[in-house]
């Protein structure tokens, strides 16, 4: 898999859509197409030389010019309280990417999507990605957050059919819950791949949930993320 070097990044445009973070629009200079999975790392340098670095997954479909990035503000980041509120349009940040071929979808196989919180947003590239190739039909997705208000792009997941399950509110008709098998049935199919991504605590438990409805441990890929999934 082809890693793009160090380079620069202008932002092209900066929306704050939820409480507590960013959503950046990258012009990224060299840019090296990206699969959806994939992510980028930021890197900050202070006056005296001292750096910080995170990644971040790319929200964007590997069609749009700009990449997407989403970040949630974390107190205690370095990169994030700079990123969400420091950063304005036009400022230019040093990057590195596309980054990472295991949590990478190719496109043109049937795959089931799990979420937990900001971990959605490297499934939003792929669903972005299905929707601009007509491949929707491709994808089944389930995400979960505390809140819909704090549910990154829940219009756009919405929109693609996803299930969503929340564990602080009612959703319909359904009252607050943490995401479960019966969730997750109705959406395998065969020769599926598992994608998911949030929290340590989420990820292992939805893995858990999806092997014991009989995916094998090699058909779920998993990409851990900060402590917002739910």
């Amino acid at each position: 898999m082809t890693v793009g070097p160090w380079t620069t990044a202008t932002i092209a445009g900066l929306k704050r859509p939820i409480a507590r973070s960013v959503q950046l629009r990258l012009d990224v200079a060299d840019r090296v197409d990206h699969l959806p999975g994939q992510h980028y790392v930021v890197r900050l340098t202070a006056e005296d030389g001292y750096t910080a670095q995170r990644s971040y997954s790319v929200a964007s479909a590997p069609s749009d010019p700009l990449v997407e990035l989403f970040v949630e503000r974390l107190d205690d980041g370095e990169v994030s309280t700079y990123l969400a509120d420091v950063a304005e349009p036009g400022d230019t940040l040093e990057v590195r990417g596309p980054i990472g071929g295991w949590f990478a979808w190719d496109g043109e196989t049937p795959a089931l999507l799990v979420g937990g919180g900001t971990g959605v947003v490297p499934l939003v590239a792929m669903v972005r990605h299905a929707v601009a190739t007509d491949r929707l039909d491709l994808l089944r997705v389930a995400v979960s957050a505390r809140t819909l208000a704090e549910l990154p792009y829940a219009d756009e997941l919405l929109a693609a059919g996803a299930v969503v399950v929340l564990t602080r509110e009612a959703h319909g008709v359904r009252p607050p819950a943490r995401l479960t098998a019966v969730d997750l049935l109705p959406l395998w199919e065969e020769g599926q791949t598992a994608f998911v991504c949030g929290s340590s605590g989420f990820a292992e438990s939805a893995s858990q949930l999806l092997v014991g409805m009989g995916f094998a441990p090699s058909a779920v890929r998993v990409e851990r993320f900060g402590p917002s999934a739910a």
